[in-house]
Parts: C-alpha cells; sequence; structure tokens
C-alpha cells in the first residue's frame, strides 16, 4: 500500500501531532489491559467525532511520522484518537483481526465507517472498540 500524501500542517497542528504520536509510541507499550483502562479514561466526558475531523486527526499524524504513515496502525490509531480528544471529540478505537490470510489491525471509526481506511478494513473483526 503505498504511503498518504502529507498534508500541509499550521504550526499548532504539527506541535500537537508530535505529541500525539510520541504519546501514542509510550502506549503503545502498555499491556493490554492498562492500554485499554487508559483509553477509557481519555475518553470519558468526551462527545462524539464527526468524520472531517477525525480524517483531519489521522492525516496529521501520518504527516509527522514515517511510521504513522506506512505499517504502524497501533501508533497511528492511538495518536489519531489523543489529537480527537484534544479538540474535546472521540471517534471510536478498533483493534480486530482477520483470517485468510491472518492480519491484525487498529484503526478508527466513526459512526461504524473507518477512518481514511482501505476499504478491506472492513474485512477485520473488532475484539476491542473503545
Amino acid at each position: 500500500m503505498p504511503l498518504p500524501e502529507p498534508v500541509e500542517l499550521r504550526r499548532s497542528e504539527w506541535f500537537v501531532g508530535v505529541i500525539a504520536v510520541t504519546l501514542a509510541g509510550l502506549l503503545s507499550k502498555l499491556s493490554p489491559s492498562r492500554f485499554e483502562r487508559v483509553l477509557k479514561f481519555l475518553k470519558r466526558g468526551s462527545r462524539g467525532s464527526c468524520y472531517a475531523r477525525a480524517a483531519r486527526a489521522r492525516n496529521i499524524v501520518t504527516s509527522i511520522s514515517l511510521r504513522c504513515a506506512g505499517e504502524g496502525c497501533v501508533q497511528r490509531s492511538i495518536a489519531s484518537v489523543i489529537i480527537c480528544r484534544f479538540q474535546g471529540v472521540w471517534p471510536t478505537w478498533n483493534s480486530g483481526v482477520r483470517t485468510k490470510p491472518f492480519r491484525a489491525h487498529a484503526w478508527i471509526s466513526v459512526d461504524g465507517r473507518p477512518v481514511e481506511e482501505p476499504e478491506s478494513t472492513s474485512s477485520f473483526t473488532p475484539l476491542i472498540s473503545i
């Protein structure tokens, strides 16, 4: 899959994006149970995100981090929800699997629609949704 094109960022978006990508890198190293507790805590008090805001957050992340633009789906999805949370909203964070061939994936969605993900994402069965 080709890397997404970087988008032009305002200085404030770049700053928030760097913080989010850094925090996401740290959070991705937590045990699954602790990680889930942290995300549920971060979600508290937020309202649902619209697709455009979640897509912008994801584009900020993929413009800042080459890892997140490529195969770093866990860090990318965590950083995207962190940026949204800074704005008071929360898209759904998902982690799931598919078989044939087996693959695990993490992504964000709004109203059940994966945000800026390939169509093949619909073949994944979510195991955790926050």
